[in-house]
């Protein structure tokens, strides 16, 4: 009972502090540990162990998976010789930095236990670094390569800390080196054969499931499975999740049906939510005990605090080195698709700056054995490492970025993206309606096309920058989830008279629900552009292109000269504003704007739709 009782207060804490976290604007994960530790303290309060098998089967593994099957494969292919080189080569490279750190400042210790501290304080956790960088608005190629760094370093960490241990059970004089080479190369290649035998099998059974509930059912034995399978093999488990993840969200639009998708997304989202959080929590709570046991070391406490200290120092440091090394001696990335230019050096600082630890380094640190010399001051370097990256990093992250003028994705270029390729979509859609044979006496065409229609034109009305008027497609949201709210107060009042069975009403409202989140998704992303639209003009947020061009007076009777001499359609006009010339947008099927850049290298468009002043520049790939 009191096990059950913790857990639900724990659940109920979690739950509480993230409410409050939200509500006054600070990062959750900071604001939990430091609950945590503040609880730890607190009488009556047990004792809380993070045993490394719980950590490292129970919460890992879905932890890894839930943010996988939400990660893009392409994305992480495009960026994958940064991956590798983050998640395997700093991995090794603070590996052994850190093992020499501690090593030299710790009478007596082994090299055996000095690497073991050094590959458990490696790895950048995937939830801290996602957690924080999604929240204070990361450039998307930062985001993505430190999701797929914390997504593979865990590996690579792991394995060291086996060879690590190894060296502290036999000594150093017993270890061969071909053989932890093997080690790392089996544990490796066995993790992505196990991970891409699992999404085979996962593959081949979601084609024969239809049922929404099966298939989620499915998708929670997924990680744990893979995750065993694979260290039954000795190879890495945390790889095998992590490829399985990847694969089956990447290939999840073919496998699964629509109710599939929407189940497991929401499911994952809730679990991930809930057990990256108790994850923070419970990091904190290791607070007391961990003090504790160090205050009965041999160590001075001067020695202690000068090893932690230089540990946490060195995490950051040696990553900060590795990162601007790697960036302009190995990987020389070309421009990013998302902004069309390349990275400057404040991008690579950024990502040298969000190495946040996490529960990884915890858990990892108590598979140290009891023998290993100093094994208390070593568990507190980890929390040191973990706490310290968390609240340094974590709450300047946002800071340095803005100091550094890093820019966040901008929602507008999100939206004209958007309905770009809702309008492609569209185009394929109608060129198949075309090949189809059958005859429509209910004008069933005419409704298709009304409806394709309205949802394209509401996607472009998302561009307007009207901020005090309501669009067509907004007062359509408004309205209809008025409607929505009064249907659904009818089908509540039909289920109470008892006469209709319950099956058919839970299916009514199912649909209401669908609909009526379509429709809210919608109004946010209203709200977020109108949020965006009411701060991206002042100077200094835009480019000197978009500075010099003011918003010009346009022609409600605009054509696209070279869509008419073609023979072809225009989906919506823009202006360039250096000579007036006007032609056809992106969506368009001949991208006659684009054309006119690209010959006369004028850098500013406007859009010529009536109602709408966005520009855009095409040198620097902003909207104003």
């Amino acid at each position: 009972m009191e096990i059950a009782l913790f857990l639900v207060g724990l659940a109920v804490a979690v739950l509480a502090f993230t409410a409050l976290a939200d509500r006054v604007g600070v990062p959750a994960p900071l604001l939990l540990i430091a609950v945590g530790i503040g609880a730890s303290y607190l009488p009556g309060m047990p004792e809380v162990h993070l045993r490394p098998e719980v950590v490292l089967l129970g919460l890992l593994p879905p932890l890894l998976y839930a943010t996988a099957i939400q990660s893009s494969l392409v994305d992480f292919n495009a960026n994958r010789r940064a991956i590798l080189l983050l998640s395997v080569g700093l991995v090794v490279f603070t590996t052994v930095g850190i093992g020499v750190l501690v090593h030299a400042m710790l009478p007596g210790i082994s090299w055996g236990s000095s690497l073991a501290i050094g590959a458990v304080v490696a790895p950048p956790d995937a939830v801290a670094a996602t957690a924080i960088g999604r929240r204070i608005g990361l450039p998307r190629r930062v985001v993505t390569i430190l999701e797929g760094e914390s997504l593979l370093n865990d590996a690579t960490a792991l394995v060291a800390l086996r060879t690590a241990i190894a060296l502290i059970a036999v000594g150093s004089q017993n270890v061969v080196a071909w053989r932890v080479g093997a080690d790392f190369v089996w544990a490796a290649a066995g993790g992505v054969l196990v991970g891409v035998v699992v999404f085979v099998v996962v593959a081949w059974m979601r084609k024969r499931i239809t049922e929404p509930v099966l298939d989620t059912g499915i998708s929670y034995v997924i990680p744990f499975f893979a995750y065993l399978l694979a260290e039954e093999i000795r190879a890495s488990g945390v790889l095998a999740v992590v490829i399985a993840g990847l694969l089956l969200g990447h290939k999840a639009p073919i496998l699964q049906t629509a109710q599939s998708r929407i189940a497991e997304r929401i499911n994952w989202r809730t679990i991930a939510f809930v057990l990256e959080n108790t994850v923070f929590l419970l990091i904190g709570l290791q607070a007391q005990w961990l003090f504790q046991d160090v205050g009965d070391s041999t160590l001075s406490a001067a020695r202690i605090v000068a090893v932690c200290a230089a540990t946490l120092v060195g995490v950051v440091v040696l990553r900060m080195v590795w990162v601007f090394v790697a960036r302009y001696a190995l990987v020389r990335p070309g421009p990013d698709p998302h902004v069309g230019y390349k990275p400057p050096w404040t991008f690579t600082f950024v990502l040298g700056w969000a190495g946040m630890r996490g529960v990884v380094t915890l858990a990892a640190a108590f598979v140290i054995p009891e023998e290993a010399e100093h094994r208390e001051v070593l568990l507190l370097i980890a929390f040191t490492v973990v706490a310290g990256t968390l609240f340094i990093q974590g709450l300047s992250l946002g800071w340095v970025a803005r100091r550094l003028g890093v820019p966040s994705p901008d929602p507008m270029d999100d939206a004209l993206a958007r309905a770009t390729i809702l309008q492609q979509a569209s185009n394929a859609g109608f060129a198949e309606l075309e090949k189809l044979e059958f005859e429509d006496p209910h004008g069933v065409r005419e409704l298709l096309d009304q409806r394709i229609d309205q949802r394209n034109f509401a996607a472009w009305e998302r561009l307007a920058t009207t901020a005090d008027e309501e669009s067509p497609s907004e007062l359509y949201s408004r309205m209809r989830r008025a409607m929505i709210d009064a249907e659904r107060r009818r089908v509540l009042e039909i289920r109470l008279s008892g006469t209709v069975a319950s099956e058919v009403i839970s299916e009514v409202l199912s649909m209401l629900d669908v609909e009526e989140s379509m429709l809210e998704i919608a109004h946010q992303n209203h709200e977020e552009l109108r949020a965006v639209t009411a701060r991206r003009r002042p100077a200094g947020e835009v480019c000197d292109d978009l500075e010099k061009y003011s918003v010009a007076e346009t022609s409600d009777a605009g054509v696209c000269r070279e869509c008419l001499e073609e023979g072809t359609r225009w989906v919506a006009l823009r202006e360039c504003l250096d000579c007036g010339h006007l032609a056809c947008c992106d969506s368009s099927p001949r991208q006659h704007a684009t054309a006119h850049f690209r010959e006369t290298q004028h850098p500013v468009m406007q859009s010529a739709e009536p109602g709408e002043d966005w520009r855009w520049c095409y040198v620097h790939h902003l909207t104003a």
